[in-house]
């Protein structure tokens, strides 16, 4: 598949998951709620998880923000739903490495997630892709 084709493809998911997000709403039996926001472009995000038994076993968002940052959520609470919080944690890592345009671990399949690949060409982006991940890990790290 040529470069502007896989871009194309993309970009179609990254809108998809902004159009038609999954998991967004408020957890009312969530076992963490995280808000955070990125103040240099407004991107705004409530995590909801719950964890039981050492298992993600359920991740909802709200909030509001460019396709990046919600299409990112989006993603991300589909990827961590029914991980271990070390499984949900090492994601985060791979993420992170592959945002930045660092070498990661491929090993994973990515999914969708792989769509946001791309941000890495755009630094003041970044940041927009990995407010929702940056919620999750300081969620699982700072209640354990």
């Amino acid at each position: 598949m040529s470069s502007n084709n896989l871009d194309a493809l993309y970009r179609q998911v990254i809108m998809d998951h902004y159009k038609r997000p999954r998991n967004r709403g408020i957890l009312e039996d969530g076992s963490h709620t995280i808000n955070m926001n990125n103040p240099t472009c407004g991107d705004r995000i409530q995590l909801s998880l719950k964890v039981e038994d050492g298992v993600v076993t359920n991740a909802k968002y709200e909030g509001e923000g460019c396709s990046i940052s919600m299409s990112s959520a989006s993603m991300m609470t589909q990827a961590i739903k029914g991980k271990k919080v070390d499984e949900a944690l090492k994601l985060a890592k791979i993420f992170s490495e592959m945002i930045q345009g660092k070498d990661y671990d491929d090993d994973i399949d990515l999914g969708d997630i792989e769509a946001l690949q791309g941000v890495s060409k755009f630094p003041a982006r970044i940041k927009c892709a990995t407010l929702a991940w940056k919620a999750m890990e300081k969620g699982l790290t700072e209640e354990e």
